[in-house]
């Protein structure tokens, strides 16, 4: 295991700019989450890591060695991809340990090694099997073991979940968690999913034109985001922000609260038309056009009779709402 600490760090490609000079430190042993849009820096901070892209300039040092220069195979990483990239004629064994293969490793300790990463990913009953006869899931899992043999200082996952169904991803987003407890190796995964990023990380990296907009913890990020960036980014539905009157009247630019903290109910501050309802069974989701301050999202826990055209009120707790002047966040009080 080690640390990956950025010093400094720029890209460029030609005369464009895409990291602008960063510094962050990964913790050693941590599952951090670098997420945020599509553009945003994310896949190649990861890259650089990996030693597949090249550092405009500053530094990279991983474990204490500086790997800036240094070829992919002399890091100590190893890196999934959103490719399975397996090897359709070989058994799911010979998968995972064909890089050990490649670089010499005597047959008896890949055979050990491949053993214990198949029992590690719960894959011990399908070492005979080829990947056709693999579910999307499993092929992920095989993919991963071939990353486990190495035995690397940090892993690396380019968004390796997503060519899988919803039920899968929620499936493997458990498992990767649950390995990263067994094993308590350095992660670090590149996703532009925020449900992702706050169901499995212990730290996450929100990036927004290659810069850190926040780094912390995930309910830290959620119930104190930075910037409207993180704010908005964050959450699930996004975060309702509110301009004009109504938020200076509390002394900010922009207010915003999440669907969760707003009230349905006869007696709120702010009334409204009812545009759309879901019902999801254990949740309600109702989106509404607001008089005073136009669409807003609320989510509300149960079945909650209301229809398109039906008028309604919302309330908020003003201990949920989040202030922010200038493009950042104003202290509370």
């Amino acid at each position: 295991m080690a640390d990956v600490v950025f010093s400094s760090v720029s890209k460029r490609y030609g005369g464009v700019e895409v990291i602008p000079g960063l510094d962050l430190t990964i913790a050693d042993g941590s599952f951090t989450v670098l997420v945020g849009p599509s553009g945003c820096g994310k896949s190649t901070l990861l890259r650089m890591i990996a030693g597949l892209e090249e550092v405009t300039g500053g530094t990279i040092h991983i474990g204490g060695d500086d790997v800036t220069v240094r070829d992919p195979s002399q890091r100590g990483i190893a890196m999934v991809f959103q490719s399975y990239a397996l090897y359709p004629h070989m058994s799911v064994a010979d998968n995972i340990g064909f890089g050990l293969k490649l670089a010499g490793v005597p047959r008896a300790e890949i055979a050990a090694r491949v053993a214990e990463a198949a029992e590690t990913l719960q894959l011990t009953h399908l070492l005979d099997r080829k990947p056709r006869q693999l579910s999307g899931g499993q092929r992920q899992r095989v993919a991963i073991g071939r990353a486990i043999v190495r035995k690397p200082k940090v892993f690396l996952f380019d968004e390796p979940l997503s060519n899988l169904d919803a039920a899968l991803r929620a499936q493997m987003r458990v498992e990767l968690a649950e390995l990263h407890s067994r094993i308590g190796a350095t992660m670090v995964y590149v996703t532009h999913d925020q449900v992702e990023a706050m169901t499995m990380a212990d730290r996450i990296v929100v990036l927004n034109g290659g810069r850190i907009e926040q780094a912390g913890a995930p309910m830290d990020l959620y119930r104190h985001p930075a910037t409207p960036f993180v704010a908005g980014f964050i959450g699930s539905p996004r975060m309702n922000f509110i301009t004009g009157a109504e938020a200076a009247a509390l002394g900010a630019d922009l207010v915003g609260i999440r669907p969760e903290h707003l009230r349905p109910g006869v007696d709120g501050r702010w009334s409204g038309t009812v545009r759309h309802v879901e019902h999801l069974g254990a949740e309600t989701l109702i989106y509404a056009d607001v008089e005073a301050i136009g669409p807003v999202t609320a989510k509300v826990e149960g079945d909650l009779a209301l229809a398109p055209g039906q008028a309604v009120r919302f309330g908020y707790d003003p201990a949920n709402l989040h202030l922010f002047a200038a493009g950042r966040r104003l202290p509370a009080g």
